[in-house]
């Protein structure tokens, strides 16, 4: 029998992560998704600030499709007060994943000062920190955005500095890659950063590791980018509190590129692009039939005038607060959306009825339309109608805004399931 490899999700949302690698249901039956390998999600949360019941919905979608208490409904630092007073338990995991937002991630005390970090209130990178202090589990897999790398721009990188630093002082070796979605076959343009660790691990080298045995090199093969082909090599060091006092300081650039590995405190990144060659999934793939779509999906010709101002292109001259005058520049977005490519970015804003730049519009049998939420669902590939039991249509387009793809987790848990199985030969994807 497979070894199980057991899995804890943080800011699960709708379950994009558990989706992609402990996949879902039966062949043939509705919402069927194939697992990545022998994962098994045994712990989960979920939680939307400020509390109101009515902003859990995503939590509710959770537990719709994958059981009543599957997901625990609370906030994060809260539930780990109680893990520690011993009024809530995690059971074991091997895994902890989680797509985490991206705040200011900077420590308040020196290691010297105190026992451990201490982190602001409320920033999510220190729940997760926290859990790993308390259960140290083999493997780790988070999603960003990519601004992580860069951020904050008073001292470019810091915040992804002090999550590494953090991720050394405890024991793990990481790897890091922005992956575009659509450069490996999927239906959507969504560029973020997917963090990889393990602890108490043997990588070998930097460079091999990075390009050609890591995990994520494996799921989503690089090669050095033509553009800009410098390596940087650095160490880092086990103090965060240093981190937050002088990383980055005068730096117009993050010393961190869209890929690296850091093994025992050592860290190479590189400029890469991405190597594929296999079949391209398209917007137009995922368009229900005219028929589907509710009527207040089409857009009204009183409001077509609206829409081309804001998705065209703009060089005004506008007036600030303060009576300051400066010319607001934008290029164009396309309008309608071209459905033989992959969509662009979905955002939280995708739902309602008003002219947006941002969100997506198609033409069909003539006419132009928003999209629907079971094409967004499918963009994230979710099975189609994976949010819609209990759901208005605008919390739908939030959750998926909010959603990663389930593809890119998926083709990350093989290669990890196949090395935890002893299975050296994993090919690439």
């Amino acid at each position: 029998m497979s070894k199980t490899i057991k899995v804890a999700e943080l800011f699960a949302g709708v379950g994009g992560f558990r989706l992609g690698l402990d996949g879902y249901g039966k062949p043939g039956e509705e919402f069927y998704k194939e697992p990545a390998g022998p994962f098994m999600t045994v712990w989960a949360n979920q939680w939307e600030p400020m509390g109101q019941e009515s902003k859990q919905f995503a939590w509710r979608c959770y537990e719709k499709r994958f059981g009543e208490g599957s997901c625990v409904n609370e906030d994060i630092a809260k539930a780990l007060d109680k893990v520690d007073a011993g009024e809530m338990t995690i059971p074991d995991f091997d895994m902890l994943v989680g797509g985490f937002p991206c705040q200011d991630y900077s420590v308040a005390k020196p290691l010297a000062l105190s026992a451990g970090i201490e982190g602001h209130k409320g920033v999510l990178w220190w729940s997760i920190n926290r859990l790993l202090e308390m259960r140290q589990p083999k493997y780790v897999l988070l999603e960003n955005v990519d601004r992580l790398l860069k951020s904050p721009a008073s001292q470019r990188g810091r915040d992804f500095a002090i999550i590494l630093c953090c991720l050394n002082r405890l024991g793990y070796n990481v790897e890091w890659h922005v992956v575009n979605a659509a450069d490996y076959g999927m239906p959507q343009r969504r560029r973020r950063v997917y963090i990889y660790a393990e602890y108490n691990s043997d990588w070998g080298e930097l460079d091999s590791r990075l390009f050609e045995n890591g995990v994520l090199a494996r799921a989503f093969p690089i090669q050095i980018s033509e553009r800009n082909r410098a390596h940087r090599y650095f160490e880092i060091g086990a103090d965060p509190y240093e981190i937050t006092q002088t990383f980055g300081k005068g730096d117009k650039v993050s010393v961190f590129a869209n890929a690296g590995v850091m093994i025992n405190g050592e860290i190479l990144t590189a400029r890469v692009d991405s190597v594929y060659s296999g079949p391209q999934r398209t917007l137009g793939e995922v368009l229900v039939p005219s028929s589907e779509v509710p009527p207040q999906y089409w857009i009204d010709d009183t409001k077509m005038e609206s829409w081309r101002y804001l998705k065209g292109g703009k060089k005004e001259l506008r007036t600030a607060s303060n009576g300051f005058q400066y010319t607001y520049s934008e290029g164009p977005v396309a309008f309608p959306d071209n459905p033989e490519l992959p969509s662009r970015t979905i955002l939280t804003g995708e739902g309602g009825a008003g002219a947006s730049r941002t969100k997506h519009v198609v033409e069909q049998d003539g006419r132009l339309r928003r999209l629907v939420p079971d094409e967004l669902d499918q963009l994230q590939m979710f099975p189609k109608g994976w949010t819609a039991d209990g759901m208005t249509d605008g919390h739908r387009a939030f959750c998926m805004g909010n959603a990663l793809v389930t593809d890119i987790p998926h083709r990350i848990g093989k290669v990890i399931a196949a090395d935890d199985l002893g299975i050296r030969d994993c090919p690439k994807q």
